[in-house]
C-alpha cells in the first residue's frame, strides 16, 4: 500500500538510503542465513562480474546445507544395473549416468536444489479495489475472492519430481543438449562387458533381451552384433541342457517400433513375415516373440508387457536393447503410461544418444522383475551420426510415410537431399519406377545422370539438404558407388528395396533387369533387400526439384545473388562507357 501512493522519484530516494548491498544469485539463500554488512572489504579479479557481485559477508553458507563438492567419479555408463553399487552412487533418473556437482563441463552435473521454507510465498494482497483512490471507477470491476475462501480449497500439492543431471534437463525443457563438447567424453557403451557375459553365465535369473528396431529404418537400427551374440549363447546352453548341465537361456523379444509411421494400407501379417524374414538374414535365429507397436498410439503395448512378465517370470532381468534414436526410452515411459505404474519417467529427445548408462526401471513392471534400459548402441554405418543436430531434423521421420513415385528411364537419376543418389544404368525394359520413401521434409530431384556431377557442385548445400551448407558437404565425407542388379516381375508395385541407415529407401518396380548405381559417402550402409511397403503412388512427380521450403528459400538466395552479379556487371559496363565517351570527347 505504501508503494503503491509513492511516486516513481520518491521510491529511488527511498530504495538508495536501503543498507544492503546489492547482488547477484543462481539459487535461493534462506532467510536465516543472512546477517547484516558492516563495511564491506573490496573484492577483485571477479570470475564472472556480469553474474556474480561481491557479498563480502563472511558468515555466508552454501546455497545448499547439504550440498558437499566431491571430486567428478570415473565416467561410466554402467548405471545401476549392479544393486551393491548403485547403492553408493546418485544416479540420473533421466539417462542413467553418475551425477556430480563438481563440474559443470562433466557428464552428469546436477544442482541440488535448495529447501524452501513451507511459508516462502507470501500471501497476496487482495484489499479490494473499491479502497485504492487512484484507480479509476470504470476499472473497478470484477469478483473479490476472500482469503478465507482460498484457505478452504487449497490447491492440490504437486508431486515432487526427481532430481535430473543439466543434460537432461535441458533436453526435457528446450529439446537440446546443453553443451555438446561433453557429449564426446562418453565411452562407448560395451555391451559384451555389462550384459553379453550375465547372459554367457550358465546360472543365475531368467534373462530376457529385448531388441527395439526402428520400423522405418530396419536395417540401420538392427542389432545385428548383439542378435548374433545372444543366438549363440543359446545354442551353447542349449547343447548344455540337453546333456544334463545347467544352461540359462535367455529370451529374444523383437519389438518393432513406430509402426504408425507406415501406411495403413500395409498388411500386418505380410509385414510381420517379413521382419521375421530379416531379423533371420541379420542374425537373429532364435526369436521367442515379435511384437508390432507404436509408443506413441498405443498400439500392442499391453500384450508386449504381459509377454515380458511371463517370460522373465517373477524375478527375472529383462534388457531393453536398440540402436540410438530407435526409441527405447520412449517405448518403456508408454508401457508405465498404459499400465498405469508409478515410475520416473525417462529422458526423451529425437536426437541419438539420449540415454548415458543403464538405468532401473521401477514401477512398470509387478513382482520382482527387473526392467533395464540400455545406452543406444552406436552404429556408424547410420547416416544420422554424421549430421548435425538440424541436419537430424530434416531426416527425422515423425509422420506417417507418404510414397513419391518417378518412372523414369535409362540415363537418369533420382537424388534425396545430397545424401544419397540412385542411377538407372542399364535396363532391359524402358520404364522404371522408382519410388521414395524417406521424410518428407527433404528435397528430391530428377534429372539426367550426366549432369549429377554439377548437382553436387552447384546444388549440394543448398537446394539438396541436408548437408547444410556448402563447407559440409566436405565434412561428410567421400562420395562413392555401389552398384546393384535388380529384378522384378511386374510393374504395378515395387519388388526390391535399396534402403540407406538412417535415411529411407528407394522402392523399385520392374518387369525385367536393371543395373544401378547407388552414390552416398563413404562408410554408410546401403542393403538391398525384399520390398517392404509394395504399393506406389499413383501420381508421378516431374523432371527437377521438387516444391519444398529448403528448395524455395534456396532459390530466392541464388536469385539475389544473381541479381546482385548482374547489376554489379551493368555498373562495370557503364562505367567503362562513360570512360570510353570521356576519352572520344576529350580527342574531339
Amino acid at each position: 500500500m505504501i508503494s503503491r501512493k509513492l511516486t516513481p522519484s520518491k521510491l529511488k530516494n527511498l530504495l538508495a538510503l536501503s543498507p544492503f548491498t546489492t547482488y547477484a544469485y543462481t539459487k535461493s539463500v534462506s532467510n536465516s542465513n543472512f546477517t547484516s554488512i558492516i563495511n564491506p572489504p573490496k573484492i577483485s579479479d571477479l570470475l564472472n562480474p556480469t553474474k556474480t557481485l561481491a557479498t563480502p559477508n563472511p558468515h555466508f553458507r552454501p546455497f545448499s546445507s547439504n550440498h558437499t563438492s566431491v571430486p567428478p567419479p570415473t565416467l561410466s555408463r554402467d548405471g545401476n544395473y549392479d544393486e551393491t553399487t548403485s547403492q553408493t552412487r546418485r544416479i540420473c533418473p533421466g539417462c542413467g549416468i553418475q551425477m556430480q556437482d563438481s563440474d559443470a563441463k562433466q557428464p552428469g552435473f546436477f544442482i541440488t536444489p535448495s529447501v524452501k521454507d513451507p511459508t516462502y510465498k507470501q500471501q497476496i494482497d487482495r484489499n479490494p479495489l473499491a479502497d485504492e483512490t487512484h484507480i479509476p471507477d470504470s476499472l473497478k470491476k470484477g469478483i473479490l475472492i476472500e482469503p478465507d475462501e482460498i484457505l478452504e480449497n487449497p490447491t492440490p500439492k504437486s508431486p515432487e519430481r526427481p532430481v535430473v543431471c543439466a543434460r537432461c534437463h535441458s533436453l526435457r525443457n528446450y529439446g537440446k543438449v546443453k553443451d555438446q563438447t561433453v557429449e564426446n567424453l562418453l565411452p562407448d557403451f560395451d555391451f559384451d562387458h555389462t550384459v553379453g557375459r550375465r547372459l554367457n553365465s550358465v546360472s543365475g535369473t531368467r534373462t530376457v533381451v529385448v531388441m527395439v528396431v526402428d520400423a522405418v529404418d530396419f536395417d540401420g537400427s538392427f542389432p545385428r552384433k548383439v542378435a548374433e551374440l545372444v543366438s549363440n549363447t543359446i545354442d551353447v546352453h542349449s547343447r548344455s541342457w540337453k546333456e544334463g548341465k545347467s544352461g540359462n537361456l535367455p529370451r529374444i523379444v523383437l519389438v518393432v517400433t513406430k509402426i504408425d509411421l507406415l501406411p495403413s494400407s500395409l498388411s500386418p501379417t505380410g509385414f510381420e513375415h517379413w521382419v521375421r524374414t530379416r531379423a533371420r538374414e541379420g542374425g537373429a535365429a532364435k526369436l521367442t516373440k515379435v511384437h508390432l507397436v507404436s509408443a506413441v498410439k498405443n498400439w500392442g503395448l499391453k500384450n508386449l508387457a504381459d509377454d515380458m512378465v511371463s517370460l522373465a517370470g517373477p524375478r527375472g532381468h529383462i534388457w531393453v536393447i536398440g540402436a540410438q534414436n530407435a526409441g527405447k526410452s520412449t517405448l518403456i515411459n508408454a508401457m508405465g503410461k498404459s499400465i498405469g505404474g508409478k515410475m520416473t519417467i525417462l529422458t526423451e529427445a529425437p536426437i541419438p544418444g539420449t540415454t548415458l548408462g543403464i538405468v532401473r526401471v521401477e514401477g512398470v513392471l509387478p513382482g520382482g522383475t527387473k526392467l533395464f534400459d540400455t545406452p543406444g548402441l552406436l552404429h556408424p554405418h547410420q547416416i544420422t551420426t554424421r549430421l548435425t543436430t538440424e541436419e537430424q531434423k530434416l531426416v527425422h521421420i515423425s509422420k506417417e510415410l507418404k510414397p513419391r513415385t518417378y518412372r523414369i528411364k535409362v540415363g537418369h537419376s533420382v537424388h534425396i537431399g545430397g545424401l544419397m543418389r540412385l542411377d538407372i544404368e542399364e535396363s532391359s525394359v524402358d520404364s522404371i519406377y522408382v519410388t521414395v520413401w524417406a521424410s518428407p521434409h527433404l528435397p528430391l530431384h530428377m534429372g539426367k545422370t550426366e549432369k549429377a556431377s554439377t548437382m553436387v557442385e552447384d546444388h549440394f548445400g543448398r537446394q539438396l539438404q541436408p548437408p547444410i551448407g556448402k563447407r559440409r558437404v566436405e565434412e561428410l565425407g567421400r562420395w562413392v558407388r555401389k552398384e546393384f542388379r535388380v529384378r522384378g516381375n511386374w510393374w504395378d508395385s515395387s519388388c526390391v528395396d535399396i534402403a540407406c541407415g538412417g535415411l529411407g529407401w528407394f522402392a523399385i518396380g520392374l518387369k525385367g533387369e536393371a543395373v544401378v548405381g547407388v552414390w552416398t559417402y563413404d562408410g554408410v550402409d546401403v542393403t538391398l533387400r525384399n520390398a517392404l511397403i509394395p504399393h506406389r503412388s499413383h501420381t508421378f512427380e516431374v523432371t527437377g526439384f521438387t516444391v519444398s521450403k529448403i528448395v524455395s528459400k534456396a532459390d530466392k538466395s541464388l536469385n539475389k545473388q544473381r541479381q546482385k552479379q548482374n547489376e554489379n556487371e551493368n555498373e562495370k559496363k557503364r562505367k567503362v562507357g562513360d570512360l570510353e565517351t570521356n576519352v572520344t570527347s576529350v580527342e574531339l
